[in-house]
């Protein structure tokens, strides 16, 4: 048993080493670090609003508590002021005929009810500003806008958090691998995306970007240079009509960065193929960004997708999602050259021309020689 947890944890630490590192996780998100960036801190606080937006859900949460409460707090500490320099508290022993600020205001607790009362605009009844004071009624004032400023920014800042068209991106799914295959007789590579929902992305567009590192004629070293992939529909890869699962595929040719990769070679490659599908959610206009990558391992070469639409009986249209990223190996050139040139040298042998004027002569040879 011991040796065979050895094992697997070995394997795992050789996979682990084995593993490259990518930009752009499958689900989106990308891998990368700023650094030296503190200097330029309090430019995330000129653009609070995004800031606040991006921040993850707890400490947006804490954030949201934390105003509320704290802001409770000062204006009951305000309230607790304005009695106690006034008068109004039991402590003072005031008079029948004496008129505070705010009625019932006993201490720092009734003070922080009545603050909670006013800025959330409860109203119990139970504790009112009197005309007796300028200062309670300037305060009064104060609170009641400054809380609706927070109120208004802070759930505007979770409406929008839980609207924001990321969450769109999730019901978007790619498949799992990519495949290199043949169609419509040239060599391809095939990506099966798919919507999750019924309702629609308007003016869908989707295109590419490969990454690697690459070593310029002068010397430099690019790290993460961006090559563009066209990917294309048969429809188009323009406004899609995406109500089933697509497959969009990218013509290797001689313009193409994977025109001088081989079956025998493509995992040797150091590259990352991240695609974009950009588009406008159809319930609130907004837009959204669909990303995933492929690295040189989830590029399977000689495969293509199993068929996930069918028609049944009833005459609709079913999508099985069980095929969604199955694939099944295919007859594939091992490259893409070797693809081109067996095109090219057939169309060498159609090549040729009669020439009507051309008559063959024979020419009769005699055995005798004169001497």
């Amino acid at each position: 048993m011991f040796n065979y947890l050895r094992e697997r944890f070995a394997s795992h630490i050789r996979e682990r080493s084995r593993r490259r590192a990518r930009l752009v996780s499958k689900d989106g998100r990308c891998n990368i670090e700023f650094g030296n960036v503190e200097k330029a801190r309090f430019v995330f606080l000129i653009d609070i609003w995004t800031t606040v937006l991006d921040l993850k859900w707890r400490y947006k949460m804490t954030i949201f508590i934390s105003a509320f409460l704290g802001s409770w707090f000062l204006f009951g500490l305000l309230w607790y002021f304005v009695a106690y320099v006034h008068k109004d508290l039991p402590e003072f022993s005031p008079s029948v005929n004496h008129t505070p600020c705010v009625e019932n205001i006993n201490g720092l607790t009734s003070a922080f009810l009545f603050s909670l009362e006013t800025q959330v605009t409860i109203g119990y009844g139970f504790r009112c500003v009197t005309e007796q004071c300028a200062t309670a009624i300037f305060l009064l004032i104060f609170q009641s806008i400054l809380g609706v400023i927070i109120n208004s920014f802070m759930c505007g800042a979770i409406l929008a958090k839980i609207s924001r068209s990321k969450n769109r991106a999730k019901t978007i799914t790619f498949s799992k691998n990519a495949v290199i295959s043949k169609r419509g007789g040239k060599l391809c590579l095939l990506i099966r995306v798919a919507n999750l929902r019924k309702s629609l992305l308007i003016g869908s567009h989707i295109y590419g970007k490969l990454l690697r590192t690459t070593i310029t004629p002068e010397g430099e070293t690019i790290i993460l240079d961006q090559v563009n992939i066209e990917f294309v529909v048969d429809a188009g890869n323009e406004n899609l009509f995406f109500i089933s699962p697509l497959t969009i595929y990218h013509i290797i040719d001689k313009n193409s960065p994977f025109f001088h990769m081989a079956a025998e070679t493509i995992l040797q490659q150091d590259f990352e193929l991240v695609v974009f599908l950009d588009g406008t959610v159809e319930a609130t206009s907004a837009t959204c960004q669909v990303r995933t990558s492929y690295i040189p391992e989830e590029v399977l070469w000689g495969y293509r997708f199993a068929p996930i639409v069918s028609k049944t009986k009833e005459g609709k249209y079913r999508v099985d999602f069980q095929n969604f990223s199955k694939t099944v190996a295919v007859e594939t050139p091992h490259c893409a050259l070797c693809l081109y040139n067996e095109k090219e040298a057939k169309a060498t042998e159609k090549k040729g021309y009669d020439n009507p004027g051309f008559v063959l002569s024979e020419v009769c040879e005699t055995s005798d020689t004169k001497m």
